[in-house]
């Protein structure tokens, strides 16, 4: 106990650290902090939380007044207590450090709390002997102001070489920030739309996963602002072009062994993976509530956009809701790929919401049917319908509807934090639908 105090001490030290941000990502997908001063953090290394009203997490995104019927009030505080294996120095901003947290009431984890929940599915698989490892992959778009009007940073095309070229100087800085906080990229390019990039990092255990995607987030929103740029995560900016996703890649494990193929045929996936993902596909209806869960992020999931629109799985097949990508040849496949999740959501919850609807598809050994091979929109309505393949809610009044009838799901969050949830994101609902989609945009831009 007293070796981890003392390094992150000495690490406080070394790097000149003022302030420790306490992080904590609240139901609508906004990553908020209190930062401590290094001179008083000795009470919060032996335990003591960061003070927050319980009222944050009933908040939407659009301004800082209570969801109602959202069970929190302005009375009542709870406390954020640092998990002290997230400190990191932040390389964008010198003197200051940054900690995830849990959120408690009293002694107890609090049910409003998202990365409880997160905390609590990963156990309830590994009780099952089962770990899950994860990933998101982020589209995101580089941006410039000019004239009151918010433009992208170039007007490149996909993959095109001329975008990192044109980017070079942020794409370096972002990766040194990236790699000095112990996250990986596994590569760079540029993405279908004008400014847009995706940068798919190593996969992690599923809490460290969620946690990367927070501290992804702020990295790349922080350098790009260093260089006079602003970043955006927002599913769907620009109308004609190109949404950004966050697709969920992730493998299913037993004890040191990836379980996601089929031994006797590797290049398939095993029972216990297609059981899982039949979960998931029996479950995305209400899923999508957690995974694309902003009014703007319906905009982006259309057929024959390779966002996944339709409750169906395949290999290689991007139309799919459910990818397995295909591995060279010889090779055996080693994860899977969820395509219907966007950056606005909250990683601990979208993820935990996956993990519950999996253990759903294990448990009652559920089966997903055969793959499809083609774009499920050439396939007839009839015959979609014979094959179990539904199209996604294309509104977020009808996810949180699917959401609302779900059990499996309501049980796994438990009243408290379902109640939270629904609340919020009602009220975002409401209150975005009917606007100009230049209204939306503008403010959500730098939410997200």
């Amino acid at each position: 106990m007293a070796e981890w105090k003392d390094a992150i001490r000495t690490a406080i030290r070394h790097h000149g650290i003022r302030y420790v941000r306490f992080l904590w990502c609240d139901n609508a997908g906004v990553i908020r902090a209190k930062a401590v001063h290094a001179t008083f953090l000795e009470d919060y290394l032996e335990g003591a939380g960061v003070g927050i009203a319980a009222a944050q997490q009933a908040l939407p995104v659009m301004y800082d007044a209570l969801a109602p019927d959202a069970g929190l009030t302005p009375a009542g505080e709870v406390h954020m207590r640092a998990d002290w294996t997230t400190f990191t120095p932040l390389p964008y901003a010198p003197g200051h450090a940054r900690v995830l947290t849990d959120i408690y009431e009293g002694d107890r984890p609090w049910p409003h709390c998202p990365r409880s929940f997160l905390r609590r599915m990963i156990e309830r698989a590994g009780q099952r002997g089962w770990r899950i490892m994860a990933a998101f992959e982020n589209e995101f778009y580089l941006l410039r102001q000019e004239g009151g009007q918010v433009i992208p940073a170039d007007s490149t095309v996909f993959a095109q070489t001329a975008a990192l070229d044109a980017m070079t100087p942020v794409l370096e800085d972002l990766t040194s920030a990236l790699e000095a906080q112990g996250i990986v990229p596994e590569m760079i390019y540029a993405e279908s739309g004008p400014g847009q990039f995706e940068m798919p990092i190593r996969y992690a255990e599923a809490l460290r996963a969620a946690d990367n995607q927070i501290a992804f987030r702020e990295t790349v929103r922080a350098v790009a602002r260093r260089h006079g740029l602003t970043a955006s995560f927002v599913p769907k900016i620009f109308l004609d072009k190109a949404g950004s996703g966050a697709h969920l890649h992730f493998s299913l494990w037993h004890g040191e062994q990836n379980r996601t193929a089929d031994p006797r045929r590797p290049e398939t996936l095993s029972a216990e993976a297609r059981a899982f993902i039949a979960g998931i596909l029996h479950h995305l209806p209400a899923l999508t509530a957690f995974t694309i869960p902003s009014p703007n992020s319906f905009k982006r999931i259309h057929p024959r956009f390779w966002s996944g629109a339709f409750t169906c799985w395949g290999y290689g097949n991007r139309e799919a809701a459910v990818r397995v990508p295909q591995p060279p040849a010889g090779r055996p496949v080693t994860h899977i790929e969820l395509k219907t999740v966007d950056p606005s959501c909250n990683p601990y919850l979208a993820l935990g919401a996956v993990i519950a609807a999996g253990l759903d598809g294990l448990e009652r050994d559920l089966d997903p049917g055969e793959p499809v091979q083609l774009d499920p929109a050439d396939l007839p309505e009839a015959e979609r319908a014979a094959r179990g393949i539904r199209p996604l809610p294309t509104t977020l009044g009808e996810a949180l509807a699917a959401l609302e009838r779900d059990e499996v799901l309501l049980q796994a969050l438990g009243p408290e934090l379902a109640r939270s949830y629904l609340a919020v994101r009602r009220m975002e609902w409401e209150a975005l639908k009917d606007l100009p989609h230049e209204e939306e945009v503008r403010i959500l831009l730098e939410r997200y």
